[in-house]
């Protein structure tokens, strides 16, 4: 059986979770005084990072799922993904509107990765 590594683990939750070849990442925010490009920058910033400490980078992303508070920022936040997606490193992706856990969040990334 393959071995689980957890790092920055706290009571409720690992920011980094392998599994055998696979790295799942906890859902990421922005600093909330931002915009949605803003935040999304940031939640991309905080992914590199995560990504590098397990050893992989963006270039192996395996699958996205993005929570926006509002659909209608849908474009400004692809904008700032757009950029930062290597091209043709695309992962899968699910985008939809979801209520976050504060109200002035915009954006919320979830990734998965090959090591």
């Amino acid at each position: 059986m393959a071995q689980i590594t957890r790092h920055h683990t706290t009571e409720r939750m690992s920011q980094i979770v392998i599994h055998a070849e696979t790295i799942y990442l906890a859902g990421q925010v922005g600093n909330p005084e931002g915009d949605v490009a803003q935040q999304t920058r940031d939640c991309l910033e905080k992914i590199e990072a995560l990504l590098a400490q397990a050893g992989s980078d963006k270039t192996k992303l395996l699958h996205c799922t993005i929570w926006l508070a509002d659909m209608a920022d849908f474009a400004a936040m692809n904008a700032v993904w757009d950029a930062w997606v290597p091209q043709g490193h695309a992962p899968a992706r699910a985008c939809g509107e979801a209520k976050l856990a504060r109200p002035e969040l915009k954006v919320e990334l979830l990734i998965t990765a090959a090591k």
